[in-house]
């Protein structure tokens, strides 16, 4: 009877090593999980600074090419164009003048990496510049990978283009390899007075029709 007894003291105290084993194990693991490792944390840090640092390189698009800049007037314009090797500028006669569209522009070809390059000028003011570029001396690709590591991924991307842009400036690549810069100041401006304008248009068409 006393052997039975001391059987069954001993299962229970075995029941109860085992009970507070677990308890006590238990809880640390607990804290554990809930506790990020802290090579998970400083993966999670690196990943947030490199996602804040692609944001900001993004958001910081740049308005000149060499000493050429949106937004400087004709004759600044026609200075650096003389004074840079890379375009052959040959004075007035490679601008154009739009009076209709108070718009200038200017066309000229170039030297080693530029093949050609464009100007449109509003008001006496550039708000359009495009270069394209000698493809037997650079290519699409490495033009595209030197764009994305300055300036993120772009925002809009097609076989045709691909396009960085912010309120102010949009930068676009674009096929076979033509690098372009836009005022979208300037540019949003006069897309809203030529819809104004097609709107005035519909409406004198349709005073005219109902003359009738």
């Amino acid at each position: 009877m006393r052997t039975r007894t001391d059987n069954m003291i001993m299962k229970m105290l075995r029941v109860l090593c085992i009970l507070c084993g677990f308890l006590f194990f238990s809880g640390p693991l607990r804290a554990q999980d809930a506790a990020p490792a802290p090579a998970a944390a400083a993966a999670a840090a690196e990943v947030s600074a490199a996602s804040a640092e692609d944001t900001a390189s993004a958001g910081a698009l740049p308005r000149n090419f060499r000493e050429i800049n949106l937004g400087m007037g004709l004759d600044e314009l026609k200075t650096a164009l003389t004074d840079d090797v890379l375009f052959n500028f040959r004075g007035d006669r490679d601008v154009s003048f739009l009076p209709a569209q108070e718009q200038s522009l200017v066309e000229i070809t170039g030297f080693s990496f530029v093949k050609r390059a464009f100007f449109q000028l509003r008001e006496g003011s550039v708000f359009i510049m495009a270069f394209t570029l000698n493809s037997g001396l650079v290519d699409h690709y490495s033009v595209f990978t030197s764009l994305v590591e300055k300036y993120g991924q772009p925002n809009f991307l097609n076989p045709e283009q691909a396009v960085w842009e912010t309120e102010t400036t949009r930068l676009a690549l674009e096929r076979p390899l033509t690098v372009k810069y836009i005022d979208m100041t300037v540019f949003n401006g006069i897309i809203g007075e030529s819809a104004a304008a097609e709107s005035a248009e519909i409406l004198r068409r349709q005073e005219f029709l109902d003359g009738f």
